[in-house]
Formats: C-alpha cells, sequence, structure tokens
C-alpha cells in the first residue's frame, strides 16, 4: 500500500478549505483517507493554516510521499518537519553509497588475486 501526504478538498464552492490527510495513492482526491494531518484555510489572513508535526513526521517515517502542494504548505507551517525528512533522506543515501563502495571494493580485491 502506496501512502500519500496530500490536501483534501473541503468546504462549499468558491470558499474551498483543505485538510491535509495521508491516503493510499489509489483513492480519489476527496475519498476515504488514513488520517487527518491538519487544515489550510487559504481565506484567512493570519493563523491559516495548522499541522501535526509528529504525526506527519511518523507518516513519512514510514515511508509516505508528499505532493508538491502538501509539501510547500509543510515548509511554511512546520519547516523542521521538512528539514529532518531530508536530512534522514540524505543519510540513508550516503549509506547506500558507502556500502556499494565496498562491494566494488570487495570484488575488485577478488578479482586481484
Amino acid at each position: 500500500m502506496a501512502v500519500k501526504i496530500r490536501l483534501r478538498q473541503q468546504g462549499r464552492a468558491n470558499r474551498q478549505t483543505y485538510r491535509l490527510v495521508a491516503c493510499e495513492s489509489r483513492v480519489k482526491r476527496d475519498g476515504k483517507y488514513l488520517e487527518n494531518l491538519g487544515w489550510y484555510d487559504p481565506f484567512l489572513k493570519e493563523n491559516n493554516a495548522l499541522v501535526n508535526a509528529e504525526r506527519t513526521a511518523h507518516w513519512l517515517s514510514l515511508g509516505a510521499e508528499m505532493s508538491p502542494e502538501a509539501k510547500m504548505l509543510l515548509a511554511r507551517v512546520a519547516p523542521h518537519v521538512i528539514k529532518e525528512w531530508n536530512e534522514k533522506r540524505e543519510a540513508r543515501k550516503v549509506k547506500e553509497a558507502t556500502k556499494r563502495r565496498e562491494s566494488r571494493r570487495k570484488k575488485a580485491a577478488a578479482v586481484a588475486k
């Protein structure tokens, strides 16, 4: 099951509000979701968004992918979540690269013998 973090449209015509939700990737835009992570109201001037950073970080640690709009909202409201997510992703890339280098060195050493 692929999980995505994205915005779910709510409200009435010409006055939409949005919920930040974790849902399966196959579910339609306004369909069933796994968990409500926050909300966003574009018509409010101040304090127009609220995000549960702890639960969002939890879903990201489980491998959820973010939509571009959700990523922009999180970067504005909870930048520390995006920062931690990027750091973990970079650390994982470094670890995988180190592992590949080690396997190449072992193969080269075996061929040299």
